[in-house]
């Protein structure tokens, strides 16, 4: 009788043998994830102000062309995933300053950036792994020199935001009130780009480029979901962002998968608690206010 075996084991999901040696050689991953989980975090509120979740995929496809030619070539993939970023932000934020404009922009980079990227792939004849990184992201794979290319990335983005936060802020939620004060609505819309083109660059090498938006996107939607308030909201982000990236990578070294489905596991189930608590606030609230229509009025002394 042939015994069949499951293809996927527990101890490829999580495997605690020797895990502190494993966790002192993934220090430096680790920097850099948590840098990238705050920054991701951060400017993800600005990508949801400004309706960009869709550009965010854009971007990441035309880095994931960039990084493929650089492997291809047997170049730098950070600098290769960075340049295919630069420019597909600066082409969404030069053609599409309207939405409509921008979102036909993105769908026709996103096919011409993944055709690209598996051209290059398919003629490249090195290891399979570094082929599959690319898509599903591999950071634990990622060497020393690359982490801090990442973290100086991360910390590019975070002062670019601190510079042009108040504005960005007030561009992204009124725009014509914005460009009626004088603001240069049209330059911070290049800066910001450059910015998510830069931090898309960054987090492909984490989250591959088919799932950039569960770093980018996810924790900000989540932390809209429970709060309001212009600090509240981005300081929700950026810690949802940590413990996604963070907590992410401990579980991945735990395992032999790759760190993606625990990242975007665990951005997932933080966005889903979000939306609960917000239910539940949304419909004491509802109680609330439907209790105190129906109580009766005091009468006028």
């Amino acid at each position: 009788m042939i015994r069949i075996l499951p293809a996927l084991e527990w101890s490829d999901v999580f495997s605690f043998q020797d895990y502190g040696a494993l966790l002192q050689l993934m220090i430096n991953p680790l920097i850099a994830g948590a840098a990238l989980g705050i920054v991701g975090g951060l400017i993800g509120v600005f990508i949801m102000q400004r309706d960009m979740a869709f550009a965010v995929h854009g971007i990441s496809e035309l880095s994931f062309a960039g990084a493929a030619l650089a492997l291809l070539l047997g170049s730098s993939v950070v600098v290769g995933s960075l340049a295919g970023s630069i420019v597909a932000a600066l082409i969404i934020g030069l053609l599409g300053s309207r939405a409509r404009d921008r979102n036909s922009i993105v769908g026709v980079l996103m096919p011409f950036g993944l055709g690209l990227g598996i051209l290059f792939l398919s003629l490249y004849q090195g290891r399979s792994a570094n082929r599959f990184s690319l898509l599903t992201g591999q950071i634990v794979a990622v060497s020393d020199s690359s982490t801090v290319w990442l973290v100086v990335l991360a910390a590019i983005v975070f002062v670019g935001l601190v510079i042009v936060w108040n504005p960005l802020r007030f561009d992204s939620l009124d725009p014509q009130a914005a460009e009626a004060r004088g603001l240069p609505v049209r330059g911070l819309s290049i800066v910001f780009m450059l910015l998510l083109g830069i931090i898309v660059a960054a987090a492909v090498h984490i989250l591959g480029a088919l799932l950039v938006m569960a770093l980018l996107v996810t924790p900000a939607a989540a932390a809209m979901r429970v709060s309001h308030s212009p600090v509240v909201v981005p300081v929700l982000a950026a810690v949802f962002g940590f413990v996604s990236a963070v907590g992410g990578i401990l579980l991945a070294i735990s395992g032999t998968l790759p760190v993606s489905p625990y990242i975007t596991t665990i951005s997932f189930l933080i966005y889903v608690v979000c939306r609960i608590i917000a239910a539940r606030r949304d419909r004491a609230l509802h109680m609330r206010l439907h209790a105190a229509d129906d109580a009766p009025c005091r009468p006028g002394r």
